[in-house]
């Protein structure tokens, strides 16, 4: 993924000194954490997902005929 040029001067404007970008709540450390926070959620959401279809019962047109 390539980010525009705007955008990168949109998420700087406010950088005056490295503590803006690397300090405890410079930029680097709200972006990782929103990152991992929307890795978690879509880990989740779809492990959610894969529970709830794994728990609906099989329709009769699709489970096993036994003779």
């Amino acid at each position: 993924m390539i980010f525009r040029p705007e955008l990168i001067d949109e998420l700087l404007k406010d950088y005056k000194n490295p503590e803006d970008l690397m300090g405890e709540g410079g930029i680097f450390k709200q972006l990782t954490k929103a990152l991992i926070e929307r890795c978690l959620t879509a880990e989740l959401d779809t492990h959610l997902e894969e529970e709830k279809q794994e728990a609906e019962p099989t329709p009769p047109e699709e489970s096993p005929q036994w003779l």
